[in-house]
């Protein structure tokens, strides 16, 4: 039985779909025109707010978004109890643990957008999901391997410098009309392990003028483009095709871009 990880979204999740970062990511079209041209039913891991999974399930296209956070999940059901009868019907959320779960049936496109797949820091928690992937992937199903490609350049710097990488991204404004600010504070865990630990410090003013700090602190592993096609070939699969980027531009067309998987399972 895995121990099941702290809700690191319990305090901010109310704050995710107001990031600027998260509101302007391009990927929801390419998402929702994978799962129309798969037909469903579609398995959404790391679902969250429901960013990807509304959208798709307002497409038509039955989907069932797989979160371990409760927090997210409130927020996701909150949206869905907006949405129409037949979109709520098409959607289904379920909590549970990435690295091992069991849903009773297959799917024709399993996917895992914005990178939940990176909190999985070891080897063993990584094959343990694809294979509980490759269990639900319908024979003629694919597989959505959505990563970021790590800049060299970056992170070379990342990792010589004394001090970790601090930013703030501009304020946003909440629908009860707090303001809120968040920086974000990176470091590396060293040039081996090829992990990055990020502090996420959300700075609250409330409309009476309280203020308040709220902190979202977690790892996450990034990825080289073989490791995950060794990867992917030990746990089954077979590559597709691998996109730079979210228009389906070929990897190498742009530079880090992103690493997005297109992956079938082996027969």
């Amino acid at each position: 039985m895995k121990s099941v990880p702290q809700d690191i979204y319990s305090v901010v999740a109310r704050f995710y779909d107001h990031v600027e970062l998260y509101r302007k990511r391009r990927d929801i079209s390419f998402f929702v025109e994978m799962a129309r041209e798969s037909g469903g039913p579609v398995l959404e891991i790391g679902c969250g707010t429901g960013r990807i999974l509304i959208p798709t399930a307002r497409a038509g296209i039955e989907t069932v978004g797989l979160d371990i956070s409760a927090s997210m999940l409130a927020v996701c059901r909150e949206k869905l109890a907006r949405e129409s009868k037949e979109v709520q019907e098409r959607a289904w959320l379920v909590q549970a643990d990435m690295r091992s779960f069991d849903l009773g049936q297959r799917f024709r496109l399993i996917t895992t957008p914005f990178r939940p797949f990176q909190h999985l820091l070891n080897v063993a928690d990584q094959r343990s999901c694809l294979a509980s992937v490759r269990e639900h992937l319908a024979e003629d199903g694919k597989l959505i391997l959505d990563l970021f490609n790590p800049d060299v350049r970056r992170l070379a710097h990342l990792i010589d410098s004394p001090e970790p990488h601090r930013e703030e991204e501009p304020e946003f404004t909440m629908p009860d009309g707090s303001r809120v600010t968040r920086r974000i504070t990176v470091s590396s865990g060293g040039a081996l392990n090829q992990i990055l630990d990020l502090e996420l410090n959300h700075d609250v003013t409330y409309p009476d003028g309280r203020t308040e700090t709220l902190s979202q602190r977690f790892s996450t592993r990034y990825f080289f483009r073989f490791e995950v096609e060794h990867l992917l070939e030990l746990s089954g699969f077979r590559i597709e095709n691998v996109y730079a980027d979210y228009d389906k531009s070929p990897l190498g067309s742009t530079y880090p871009g992103e690493l997005i998987f297109i992956a079938t399972r082996k027969k």
